[in-house]
């Protein structure tokens, strides 16, 4: 069973920085295309960044571009999310989610098949 554990949430003003990682357990981490999403109440579950399972390929929403960082560390089984100038609509619940394989489109949450329980993140004007 692959489990999924975030950490580095927390409170942080406008503009401050935040990184969280996302550790997996298992062997299998190299074989996972990664992905972070978001939540806030009443809204549906939103992407965020994703990363190839070498690392050697991201993509991210607009929303982020040029503003937060996806990497990887498959000799540690982790995935990072590095989030500079952070904004209030930042503020939501961030999960990690792992994809075996290549198929599925990696903005979408359906293409994950392991989910984390999420690590808060706010931020304050």
């Amino acid at each position: 069973q692959v489990q999924l554990i975030e950490s580095g949430g927390g409170l942080v003003q406008v503009g401050g920085s935040l990184r969280l990682s996302c550790a997996v357990s298992g062997r299998t981490f190299s074989t996972y295309r990664m992905g972070w999403f978001r939540q806030t109440p009443g809204k549906e579950r939103e992407f965020v960044a994703s990363i190839s399972r070498s690392g050697g390929g991201t993509g991210y929403a607009d929303s982020v571009k040029g503003r937060f960082t996806i990497s990887r560390d498959n000799a540690k089984n982790t995935v990072f999310l590095q989030m500079n100038s952070l904004k209030p609509e930042d503020t939501a619940l961030y999960y990690c989610a792992a994809a075996p394989g290549i198929l599925g489109a990696p903005a979408t949450p359906t293409s994950y098949n392991y989910w984390g329980q999420g690590t808060q993140v706010t931020v304050t004007s």
